[in-house]
């Protein structure tokens, strides 16, 4: 098992077009078993980080170590690493437990010690009633635990798993993320999992580090992220649906600070921790964000509200999306699944203090 440590990491890819600094000083410490996950949008430079700690992408600068090892000049075959992707890269000629068996094949194990690591994977992959098919027999969530298992046989310091899931529907995708974070628990290994997509990554990770424009943004656990998001990009990209964000000032009464809005429609009173904050910090332009899970048409003991007007009452099972007005800006709500509210009535939404997120709106990064 292996520490991965990526020491201000820069990738520039060079052209005659200009170059593109697509990764750009980034630092990340995976410990010893754990997984971590690379998240982000497209073009956000995480597979580009995952290819340089593979060594498939050489490193412009910085310093990539396993445990205390430096292995930025070392080939890919000398790193100790397994890579599965988000193709399959199955040989269809093979069976399944050719698939499996090939990379043990190619290092020279007997044929007897491969078959009995071939039935321990297939095993714990729970695929043992397909190692005589082929994989075009197989269902698109069969083949990526196949390759999975290509990966897992090798037993390396470290696996590397690349938009693995990206291929599967909603329900194999459910089914593959309890596999993988199964595997995971069962064998301990250190793995550095890539994603766009932010279920898979708070799901399956003991910590997330999220990637923008080619920086790291914020490296953290589900509830740092959700609680407490470093930036509004962070804010904005973690959580389903996304936070609602508004411009606003400050205005002072009856000592008592209150955020509000540039039309001034919508008013929000902050924690007393973050109104001292933002007496501290001085300045006139604020940015408010607040989830829409933390808005509610339930007052239970909640004293501060917002006036809004729904546009759209989005039904979807176990509860209910608000999308609203309040003033020029448009919000949402999560609610009961029973709430029946329709176009064009007037609610208030019920939020808590602690739950008003204040950034600067300069530098959009959170006020403590």
């Amino acid at each position: 098992m292996a520490r991965v440590v990526l020491d201000n990491i820069n990738k520039i890819y060079r052209s005659r077009r200009g170059n593109v600094h697509a990764v750009k000083d980034f630092s990340l410490s995976v410990e010893d078993g754990e997984f971590v996950s690379l998240l982000g949008p497209s073009g956000c430079g995480k597979s580009s980080t995952l290819r340089m700690i593979v060594g498939l992408e050489s490193v412009t600068s910085g310093e990539i170590r396993f445990n205390d090892a430096v292995v930025n000049d070392l080939e890919p075959q000398h790193r100790n690493v397994a890579m599965a992707f988000e193709t399959y890269a199955l040989y269809p000629n093979f069976t399944i437990e050719e698939n499996l068996g090939f990379p043990l094949e190619v290092r020279g194990v007997s044929k007897q010690d491969r078959k009995k690591e071939v039935r321990r994977i297939a095993g714990l992959l729970q695929i043992e009633d397909v190692l005589d098919q082929k994989p075009g027999a197989l269902s698109g969530g069969q083949q990526q635990r196949v390759s999975l298992g290509r990966a897992l046989i090798r037993e390396p310091a470290a696996f590397i798993l690349d938009e693995v899931m990206s291929h599967l529907d909603a329900h194999l995708k459910f089914q593959m993320m309890i596999e993988l974070r199964r595997i995971h628990q069962s064998l301990g290994r250190t793995m550095v999992f890539v994603t766009h997509d932010q279920m898979e990554a708070l799901a399956l990770s003991d910590r997330v580090a999220v990637m923008h424009e080619g920086r790291l943004q914020q490296f953290g656990s589900r509830d740092d992220l959700y609680h407490a998001p470093n930036n509004v990009f962070v804010a904005g990209f973690i959580g389903e649906p996304p936070t609602n964000f508004f411009a606003v000032q400050p205005e002072e009464a009856d000592g008592r600070l209150t955020l509000v809005s540039d039309d001034g429609a919508t008013r929000f009173q902050p924690s007393d921790h973050r109104a001292a904050t933002i007496r501290n910090r001085g300045g006139n332009s604020f940015v408010v964000g607040i989830r829409p899970q933390n808005l509610t048409r339930v007052a239970d003991g909640l004293e501060n509200s917002i006036a809004a007007t729904v546009l759209l009452n989005e039904y979807s099972g176990e509860r209910s999306i608000l999308t609203l007005t309040s003033g020029d800006a448009r919000l949402q709500a999560v609610t009961a699944s029973g709430d029946d509210v329709g176009r064009g009535q007037e609610v208030d939404l019920f939020y808590d203090p602690d739950d008003v997120l204040v950034f600067d709106a300069e530098t959009e990064d959170l006020l403590v």
